[in-house]
């Protein structure tokens, strides 16, 4: 896809990776929209991507919720006449598979796999209509291999992979131009550690937990010896361009994960989330 003059929509595009793209694809002349459920850290993000000569809107959005992703897409085309990227990104991690409660694992959900399908929704039928469309959701490391202490994380994010992997699928005996990349990125210096801050109120005491403390802590660890979200935000440009289904900022560790899976399936020993080994790319 040639994307100057290009639309592109990016939820939890205030910050991380989001924020990153944004301004990696500002850079090659895309108009952009961003969502995001902090209204001042979008605000800021709108300010700061002007002055370098962006053409960009903010949205607040809850990706939680379909009517605000629907709002998101008619506020692009009210904007912009056309939309031709949708960046599935907003993301939030809490949560082991023992012992979280049963609400905490509903919000990761709604967050990381709803938000995703709500985008697909929205947003495939014009690119459908069109013929023209590249649409990307970001899963993980964690959507390719079970992680201690991150069991909510990883189911939503699994299914992130297999819904991306169908929706290529349907796409390709269609015969449809339209694109799409699943992101499954190691750890990245960004704030999915402090997932909490956007955390609903009625659930906020969950992190009171020694438990849900002690992953916090580790999460921190690991993200902080991440990789930039700059490098990722070059991937997420790279696959557009060339419909690339893959991004994998981390390759070796994904590429490990699968084959160690594989020994597993076929008898060997059980594998082993490595949690340093996904900070190195």
């Amino acid at each position: 896809m040639e994307l100057e003059g290009k639309t592109a929509v990016i939820t939890g595009g205030a910050s991380g990776i989001g924020l990153a793209t944004a301004t990696q694809l500002a850079k090659s002349g895309v108009h952009l929209v961003l969502g995001d459920i902090e209204e001042d850290t979008l605000a800021a993000a709108v300010k700061g991507l002007r002055e370098s000569g962006a053409r960009v809107l903010g949205v607040r959005t809850d990706v939680t919720n379909e009517k605000d992703i629907v709002a998101l897409r008619d506020a692009a085309l009210a904007e912009f006449g056309a939309v031709h990227v949708v960046f599935n990104n907003a993301g939030v991690a809490s949560g082991a598979t023992i012992g979280t409660p049963t609400d905490v694992w509903k919000w990761v959900i709604d967050v990381d796999l709803f938000g995703v399908i709500y985008g697909i929704n929205a947003f495939l039928p014009l690119f459908l209509e069109q013929n023209e469309g590249h649409v990307v959701n970001t899963a993980s490391l964690a959507g390719l291999g079970g992680a201690p202490g991150m069991g909510p994380y990883c189911a939503a994010k699994f299914a992130v992979v297999g819904l991306s992997e169908s929706l290529f699928q349907e796409l390709a005996l269609t015969g449809s131009q339209v694109g799409v990349s699943v992101l499954c990125p190691g750890f990245v210096k960004t704030r999915i550690h402090e997932s909490a801050r956007n955390m609903p109120d009625e659930l906020a005491s969950y992190n009171d937990e020694p438990a849900a403390q002690l992953i916090a802590d580790l999460a921190s660890q690991a993200v902080n010896a991440g990789i930039d979200a700059e490098v990722v935000a070059g991937a997420v440009e790279n696959a557009i361009r060339t419909n690339k289904f893959w991004i994998l900022t981390h390759e070796r560790s994904a590429v490990r994960t699968t084959e160690l899976r594989l020994e597993w399936m076929r008898g060997g020993p059980p594998m082993r989330f490595d949690l340093m080994a996904a900070t190195k790319p």
